[in-house]
């Protein structure tokens, strides 16, 4: 090589470092929160979500309205993390409620539309719950110092607050009407609760655990109880009294205070169940799993029944079929006025042990001596029980080991009818029949929707038409449908089906020729339109404008392709507006997230449909098609594992070849620049991205948010994986990226909430990897987002991730084809 041309590659080399750490450069002369280019700020910053509650006769509307992106201020309140809740102290809330600015309500007959008027500046309201007469909707409102209960009037929109007493909405169910309609049942703070004892921060001693032999695995949990003040904290702030509110406002306790996880009217409203947490409690598991009572009162609060004492499930076996040992699942009939079921394990709530059934449903009538009788047995683990008469129940049994499923039609008024519906792996999509149809009874409880046929139901109680609402998935996308099915000859009858080129799935339906439905099209967002099934007439609800107009005309394609071993692979691509393929290719960001598949079948089927319309949330990576990319946004990465193969003995290998597919598919299509492709995802998704960059050299640069890389501090399980650390080591070291961070050379975005709350997902997983990868010389950067948990939220958080995003794929993945022209201009001069 002569003088000159060492000159101009020296010259390309420093273009390429001046390239490669722009980033760096960049990032040392800032500070403080950043904004990302206007195209993408202005989708987050316009941000309008809405959202709809149906009255259970179908008469009324609610359309919610949820308020943009909270400000970092608002997120950065202090919050109470108590055996795996987030509490907001001030106005006893649990922090994951869903919470709403605005509510109009909309008369679905009348076409008749109003807001809901009369509540605080600023409030926020959610729990909304119509009552059983439709005159009134029941809900929640939520300020800085308090939480209150508040009813509106359906007929005008008035509100008004029920009563004085603040609710307590820390844990647990929050209210319930009564089945006439005539008072709400809620959990309220304590009366003149104490001032809460300051925290002596001087130890008066060790804290000390122990285990005495039992085996007692358990996934890694956060938030959990530390010390006996959080104890104290926990009974001060989740400790509650129930309180019966008529709607002249006075209201009456219901039985003692307590830490209420649950109750439930009986269908005739003369009883109450109730599900009340007590110690001992645990510094191992959060809440879900504490020891409880379940109890029957009378409706004035009076004890009626104990049912069971259900202890600490700190020591269930290993596997996702475990259970506790003894009674569990305890519910009301929802066709009788007091007959109530439960549920016991015949394996000990162990998945391991072998035995034919695996449990058993009794059913016990509180107003007779009668002794409680097996309602049903299951050969599979119980999963749910949807409710019709005497004449028909549906009972649902899965086996996560296998993904098997089974629907079994029983007689509650004939226990040794049984018939079996529908036997499928759950995981196949294509033969999902859906979710029953419910309609709301004279006890105002959900029951299945039946059609009887009128001439032969003396001579033939078991001819019985029931209804379904499915997403319809088929090879050719998702078309949602309303299916009528006979119990009796299993004979079906579609009666809707999604139309091309709509999305339109069923929401609402009662049997009488009307239906409601949401539609949506590639370039109309969701609406809900009421539509006669017999005139086949339709009329609009909603007018819900495009939430997104900076993505309008944006190309949105499904894509198919196989993977090496023939295995069908399906993704969404999205392309800039007016993109021809002979503009040139574009560099690629790929997302997806993997998952684990029994069958290969199961994996290889089509999901989504093409004429959904494009939804954008802060989670998202479609923000970089205005921004030159072409986005393969849930990319298909299956992890099959058929018969008795584990999917993650061969984790790494299926995920270099569906990588490798698809980069495949992007370059035949001509689209994609193979020298120029981003992977990314968030959670298991992050765990995939820095698998993918250590294992393999086909990327141009990664973004991995709020993963979890060393799986040794997983050790008890994670994702789909039941096999322990112990159990499977090699498995837990070669899935681990942490594992391989000296291999790991590929330019990797680290971003992580601060307060992650997510199982496994400790902010510690990035930190370490992060020094590892650091500590070997790789191109990383690690950004820690304060105060914001496993999703984000405050806008000032989602725009700075943004911006972060857009820098990183900028410097190492758009601009990397004039680095490289760079270098070819010098090399032949």
């Amino acid at each position: 090589m002569n003088i000159r041309a060492k000159k101009n590659l020296t010259t390309a080399g420093i273009f390429i470092i001046s390239a490669l750490f722009a980033f760096k450069a960049v990032a040392q002369n800032i500070s403080g929160y950043q904004k990302p280019p206007k195209e993408i700020a202005s989708i987050i910053e316009n941000t309008v979500n809405r959202n709809i509650v149906i009255s259970g006769k179908g008469k009324y509307m609610a359309i919610l309205q949820e308020p943009g992106y909270p400000s970092i201020k608002e997120i950065s309140q202090p919050l109470l993390k108590l055996a795996g809740l987030r509490i907001n102290a001030t106005n006893s809330s649990n922090n994951g409620t869903s919470k709403y600015s605005s509510v109009t309500i909309k008369n679905i007959e009348s076409s008749k539309e109003f807001p809901i008027t009369g509540l605080p500046k600023d409030a926020q309201v959610g729990h909304l719950v119509f009552s059983p007469i439709e005159n009134q909707l029941a809900f929640a409102v939520f300020l800085d110092n308090e939480t209150q209960l508040w009813t509106a009037s359906t007929s005008t929109g008035i509100a008004q607050r029920l009563t004085n007493f603040s609710l307590n909405d820390t844990y647990g169910k929050l209210m319930e009407w009564t089945p006439d309609g005539t008072a709400i049942l809620a959990k309220f703070n304590l009366d003149n609760r104490k001032a809460l004892p300051e925290q002596d921060f001087t130890p008066d001693g060790p804290i000390i655990t122990e285990n005495l032999g039992e085996k007692s695995p358990a996934r890694t949990y956060q938030d959990l109880l530390k010390n006996q003040y959080d104890e104290l904290l926990f009974d001060y702030y989740l400790t509650s009294q129930i309180k019966m509110v008529y709607l002249n406002g006075q209201a009456v306790n219901f039985n003692r205070p307590g830490i209420y996880k649950n109750f439930s009217f009986s269908p005739d409203g003369n009883m109450v169940m109730v599900w009340t947490v007590n110690k001992p409690y645990s510094y191992y598991v959060p809440v879900s799993r504490f020891p409880y009572d379940v109890e029957i009162f009378d409706k004035y609060g009076k004890l009626t029944k104990k049912l069971a004492q259900v202890p600490l499930a700190d020591k269930l076996p290993s596997g996702f079929d475990a259970v506790i040992k003894g009674p569990r699942e305890f519910q009301w009939r929802a066709d009788k006025p007091q007959t109530y079921i439960w549920v016991e394990a015949q394996d000990q709530g162990d998945p391991s042990e072998r035995v034919s059934i695996r449990d058993i449903v009794y059913m016990q009538n509180l107003m007779s001596d009668d002794k409680p009788v097996k309602l049903t047995s299951c050969y599979l683990r119980f999963n749910d029980i949807v409710w019709g008469d005497d004449q028909i129940a549906i009972v649902t049994e899965r086996w996560w080991k296998t993904r098997a499923e089974r629907r079994v039609f029983i007689k509650p008024g004939n226990l040794s009818y049984r018939v079996n519906l529908w036997d499928r792996y759950y995981e196949d999509a294509y033969s999902d029949p859906g979710q029953f149809v419910t309609v709301k009874n004279e006890f105002n409880k959900n029951v299945l929707l039946l059609e009887y046929n009128s001439l032969k139901r003396v001579t033939d109680p078991s001819n019985i038409n029931i209804f379904s609402i499915s997403e319809g998935a088929s090879s050719i996308g998702n078309r949602p449908f309303l299916l009528k099915f006979n119990v009796k000859t299993k004979v079906t009858d579609t009666l809707f089906r999604s139309k091309a080129p709509f999305y339109e799935r069923p929401i609402y339906f009662t049997n009488q020729n009307k239906l409601i439905i949401s539609r949506e099209s590639n370039i109309e967002p969701a609406n809900y339109y009421s539509i006669d099934l017999n005139r086949r007439n339709q009329t609009q609800l909603t007018f819900f404008p495009n939430p997104n107009p900076e993505l309008f005309g944006v190309i949105k394609k499904p894509i198919s392709y196989k993977r090496a071993d023939g295995l069908n692979l399906n993704a969404t691509l999205y392309l800039p507006k007016d993109y021809q393929v002979s503009q040139g290719r574009l560099p690629v960001l790929m997302w997806a997230y993997p998952r684990e598949f029994k069958t290969a079948a199961a994996a290889g089927q089509v999901k989504g449909s093409p004429y959904q319309f494009t939804r954008i949330s802060w989670a998202s990576p479609i923000f970089w098609v205005t921004q030159g990319f072409a986005v393969l946004d849930n990319a298909d990465m299956p992890i099959v594992g058929e018969s008795n193969d584990q999917p993650n003995d061969t984790f790494i290998e299926q995920l270099k070849e569906n990588a490798q597919a698809a980069i495949q598919k992007l370059n035949d299509l001509g689209i994609g620049d193979p020298k120029r492709v981003a992977i990314g995802g968030h959670s298991y998704g992050a765990f995939m991205t820095a698998n993918l960059l250590a294992h393999t050299n086909l990327f141009a640069a990664g973004i991995a948010r709020s993963g979890a890389y060393n799986r040794t501090l997983t050790p008890f399980g994670f994702q789909a994986e039941e096999r322990t650390y112990w159990e499977s080591p090699d498995v837990y070291y070669k899935m681990s990226p942490f594992s391989y961070a000296d291999k790991l050379k590929t330019p990797l975005l680290l971003i992580h909430g601060e307060a992650d709350d997510n199982s496994g997902t400790f902010p510690i997983q990035s930190e370490r990897f992060f020094s590892a990868l650091k500590g070997h010389g790789a191109t990383s950067r690690f950004v820690l987002l304060p105060n914001e948990a496993h999703s984000y939220r405050a806008k000032e958080s989602v725009l700075h991730m943004l911006w972060e995003m857009d820098t990183w794929l900028k410097t190492y993945v758009k601009d990397k084809r004039e680095s490289i022209k760079q270098i070819n201009s010098s090399l032949k001069k």
